[in-house]
């Protein structure tokens, strides 16, 4: 029996889980919640299997109509979201009733919001993800694209371990202050450079980690484009190669990109280094205008670090 109906899907309603690995050779995109760090707490929040489906909800004015009882998360970017007109708590578990309706106003802060549903919602797998990947016209209900008004989707039966739970989801369960991000802050990304970072000189180096960018409006799931003082390699170019999640290509222009989840399989773009993927939430959330700022670290900071995380939520990525 369907969950939720979808009255108005909003500017963009993906149905993310958190990827579809090992298809590169096949030219397909990772894909994934690109704020995995909201993504997994809503599913923890619902006891849920850390790679459980929800909705990626960008921008807002988003409408849905529950069609039987449940218990659901929110939590990403501050979309005001209302239970029947009543504003409805974030980053914790709620307990909502047939016949009730979820509206997301505007984006506040952050750019996206994520809704889960316990058990995650029950879509097409497809090469071991039900990610919806729009430039791979790929997953979700209509072959990568969002979803559309009228679309109704059904919860996955829940799992024992989330049963034996429910009396507690009913009082409900909540994150901790500490772990909600406030995303009107500066953003500082934490960089492990390349082997390719010997292309570039100790000036332009310095230039980059001293350097202040803001989010350009050319960004979206495939990558964040920077603006902000340009900085060259010694090569314009190279044979093109594999490109990991969180690279920092330096096109012609000087100007940086961060690839996120739906980047290309291989570029040829010179890369000074990439991301820590344990950073790589606050991006995903970065409004244009939103300043960033680039820091060296070192590799054992960051592996603990996301090691942590990923024991945390029982993350097998």
């Amino acid at each position: 029996m369907p969950t939720m109906e979808v009255i108005r899907p909003g500017m963009l309603t993906l149905i993310q889980d958190t990827g579809r690995y090992g298809a590169g050779a096949q030219g397909l995109s990772q894909g994934g919640a690109v704020d995995l760090h909201a993504f997994c707490w809503a599913n923890y929040l619902l006891a849920n299997d850390a790679n459980s489906a929800m909705l990626e909800i960008t921008l807002g004015q988003a409408e849905f109509h529950v069609l039987q009882d449940c218990h659901i998360a929110v939590t990403g970017a501050d979309m005001q979201p209302q239970l029947d007109g009543v504003p409805l708590p974030m980053w914790q578990s709620i307990e909502v009733r047939k016949g009730q309706r979820i509206v997301f106003g505007f984006a506040r802060s952050g750019l996206r919001a994520y809704l889960a549903v316990q058990g995650g919602f029950k879509v097409p797998i497809i090469l071991g993800s039900a990610s919806c990947v729009p430039r791979n016209q790929l997953g979700g209900l209509h072959q990568g694209t969002g979803l559309e008004k009228g679309d109704t989707l059904s919860a996955r039966q829940v799992s024992v371990s989330a049963l034996q739970q429910q009396d507690r989801l009913s009082v409900s369960r909540q994150a901790s202050a500490r772990f909600i991000p406030d995303y009107n802050q500066p953003i500082q990304l934490r960089v492990i450079e390349s082997y390719q970072q010997a292309s570039f000189s100790d000036s332009n180096k310095q230039r980059f980690y001293s350097g202040h960018y803001t989010v350009s409006q050319e960004t979206d799931r495939m990558g964040c484009k920077l603006a902000g003082e340009p900085i060259h390699a010694k090569v314009e170019g190279i044979v093109s190669e594999g490109i990991a999640l969180g690279a920092i290509q330096i096109p012609p222009n000087g100007q940086p990109i961060v690839l996120l989840n739906d980047r290309q399989t291989l570029g040829g773009y010179p890369k000074l280094g990439c991301v820590a993927r344990i950073d790589l939430p606050r991006l995903a959330q970065a409004r244009p205008g939103t300043e960033v700022m680039f820091k060296r670290a070192t590799l054992a900071e960051v592996i603990e670090q996301w090691q942590q995380f990923s024991r945390f939520f029982g993350l097998s990525l």
